[in-house]
């Protein structure tokens, strides 16, 4: 038995390797988002081995969500030490790399409570594609395996990926077991995460991840499982303690944060209000812009906005409305890329932010959450003192 595993992981090594050359040798920008799962950590070694950590070939991207386990950073740094490569990480979107204050002031602690759906785009699925984005990705590898589940059941080596339009995706581990994972990192005694010598089979963020099972019975200490492994290993068994008592909205449980899924790229690649689908709102696309729309001295409107914005992209609609009615000027900003500039002349400190200008070059601010056409319309005409 042992040499028949043995010559089954010699296997799958040589077949990883093979994809991650394709990868590395053929694209110009490989990228691997690491999460630093029993999978991740094997990929790392791989890519180590062949030769790419070093010599810049491949480039590991990671998230921090904010809401990891305090270890998962901690063990990033161990391995970028270990392997000798630095990671580029990406967070949500306007606020510093680590600085969870700012993160708490911008999106607010409980974002993951009141719209988990919401809290995947921000803090996921946004960050994702920015970092595949700013490192000009043209080859995306990840450790998604057929073994995690029925989502995952039918992918292979290389596929197109849904994230940035098409861009080529490399599965290398995609016909690996979890068992196989462990069996590598045992067998080359590579870094992987501490937690899982505290029962967790998978890690993701501390708020929705527990032991399988429970009570910690199952860990993997010193490159050899204690207690009854097939509760890690069976088939779809790994994710089994992620995304725990999450659902979606239409009540059916959360079983992926979004990144992977089809369609992803359309949560930020789509603008709000765009030219190209015949919006009449008017786009002002910089400071100038702006400063010579509230100085041309006729009312107007302006909404400050960012598309990743769930309030901003609740009211498309209305404000949109809003904007063949009215017979003055209806303009948007995207504000999240000015914030300083907004805040000081746009009475800005959160989005939506919607202003009235008057004739003068006053800017009043819309103050109420009633975000329809009427609202809208009864601001304006009050503030400017005239039918609009």
């Amino acid at each position: 038995i042992a040499e028949s595993k043995e010559m089954r992981l010699k296997h799958l090594e040589e077949q990883a390797m093979y994809a991650l050359k394709i990868s590395c040798e053929n694209f110009d920008n490989a990228v691997f988002p690491n999460a630093m799962i029993a999978g991740d950590v094997v990929i790392t070694h791989l890519l180590s081995r062949l030769g790419y950590l070093k010599d810049g070939k491949c480039t590991v991207m990671c998230v921090d969500t904010f809401h990891l386990f305090p270890e998962t950073m901690a063990f990033l740094a161990e391995m970028e030490d270990f392997y000798g490569f630095k990671a580029e990480v990406f967070c949500a979107e306007g606020v510093p790399v680590g600085d969870k204050a700012a993160y708490d002031k911008k999106y607010g602690a409980d974002l993951w409570k009141e719209d988990i759906e919401q809290y995947d785009k921000v803090c996921k699925v946004e960050p994702f594609q920015r970092g595949l984005k700013t490192l000009n990705t043209n080859c995306m590898i990840n450790g998604r395996t057929r073994w995690q589940g029925f989502e995952r059941a039918w992918i292979d080596l290389f596929e197109n990926a849904p994230i940035g339009g098409g861009l080529a995706k490399c599965n290398p581990l995609a016909y690996w077991t979890l068992e196989d994972c462990f069996d590598y990192i045992a067998k080359y005694q590579i870094p992987h995460h501490p937690l899982h010598a505290e029962g967790y089979p998978s890690i993701g963020d501390a708020k929705d991840t527990i032991p399988i099972p429970e009570d910690g019975s199952v860990t993997f200490k010193n490159f050899e499982f204690q207690g009854d492994k097939a509760q890690w290993l069976d088939y779809a068994c790994e994710r089994k303690g992620r995304f725990v008592g999450l659902t979606k909205k239409d009540g059916s449980a959360k079983t992926e944060c979004g990144i992977h899924v089809e369609g992803a790229e359309r949560t930020f690649d789509r603008d709000l209000w765009e030219a190209g689908e015949g919006s009449a709102v008017q786009a002002l696309g910089a400071v100038s812009d702006v400063e010579a729309f509230v100085s041309a001295g006729k009312p107007a409107v302006v909404a400050v906005y960012a598309p990743w914005c769930q309030f901003c992209q609740a009211m498309e609609d209305e404000y949109e409305n809003l904007a063949k009615e009215l017979n003055i000027p209806v303009a948007k900003f995207r504000g999240d890329e000015e914030r300083e500039f907004v805040q000081a002349n746009l009475n800005t400190e959160s989005f939506p932010t919607v202003n009235v200008v008057t004739p003068d070059g006053k800017v009043v601010k819309y103050d109420s959450e009633e975000r329809t056409v009427e609202a809208f319309k009864a601001f304006v005409e009050s503030t400017v003192g005239a039918k609009v």
